[in-house]
């Protein structure tokens, strides 16, 4: 199983209709997908269309102890599972604080977890807190949306910063795998310059060991779409809403670039193996 965290601090780059549209556009492809939703805002619950009810199970009740992922999980399409997020999950990290373990909580309940699945995403909130934490301790890879202006490179080594951290603490494992450009432009000259700032910054990182040692951008990228930001309103992925849209296009082009990646192994990983 390739565990995937879609990761930015930043709101609006496109980390939920990433999360969500590579997931579809992967079990479009034949892949068994789970997407966990680990956002107290919901938002790729209720793109696919999900609203758990009071007294329903989320992630929430995983975290604290209450319910297993299996317990959760619910099949929204062919190939396709989600675990649900709910506002809830916003006390968590409050509840949590005194909890023996609690940066690997995710982790111990996706080990205890026996659902045969070829990828496993997760949608995560656009900071750096606990429930993040929990993410980059349970995954292999970070995919970065990004989208393509000066502002939102600002924190960017923040964020590298912190996959480092719990690279060296928690995850030797853990790799920054790639950028996802979103909302792109090709017709503008600070998209192609930002995009070519991003390349360059990460061919300089090639520091034996290092989380993003073999980072890139991904050679497609998500232009803007109108239809990507009506499909979370009618519960829908980009494939059922718009399956001939550009946006359905770019996350197909993306998920077959995805399925092609050979994903790499920390020089740190190999020398604790």
């Amino acid at each position: 199983m390739r565990a995937i965290a879609i990761i930015n601090q930043k709101g609006g780059v496109g980390k939920t209709t990433t999360a969500v549209n590579l997931s579809a556009a992967l079990a479009e492809m034949g892949q068994r997908v789970c997407l966990m939703d680990l956002d107290p805002q919901a938002h790729a619950t209720l793109h696919l269309g999900v609203q758990p009810e009071d007294g329903e199970g989320t992630i929430y009740h995983v975290l604290i102890g209450d319910a297993r992922l299996s317990d959760v999980r619910r099949q929204v399409a062919e190939n396709l599972w989600v675990i649900p997020s709910h506002l809830d999950l916003a006390a968590a990290e409050v509840e949590l604080v005194g909890e023996v373990g609690r940066e690997v909580l995710l982790q111990d309940a996706l080990a205890n977890d026996p659902q045969d699945i070829d990828y496993l995403l997760i949608d995560c909130p656009p900071s750096l807190g606990l429930l993040t934490l929990n993410a980059l301790a349970a995954i292999d890879e970070v995919f970065l949306p990004l989208q393509p202006h000066f502002l939102a490179l600002h924190g960017l080594s923040k964020l590298l910063g912190t996959i480092e951290v719990v690279a060296r603490r928690i995850n030797p494992g853990l790799q920054l795998s790639g950028v996802v450009f979103c909302m792109y432009e090709s017709g503008t000259r600070l998209a192609q310059e930002v995009c070519r700032d991003v390349d360059k910054f990460f061919s300089q990182q090639h520091a034996p060991g290092s989380p993003w040692n073999h980072a890139s951008a991904f050679q497609n990228k998500i232009r803007r779409n109108i239809r990507l930001a009506e499909a979370p309103s009618f519960g829908q992925s980009i494939f059922e809403y718009a399956p001939h849209s550009n946006g359905a296009a770019d996350y197909r082009q993306l998920a077959s670039e995805v399925l092609d990646m050979s994903p790499r192994k920390n020089t740190a990983t190999a020398k604790a193996n």
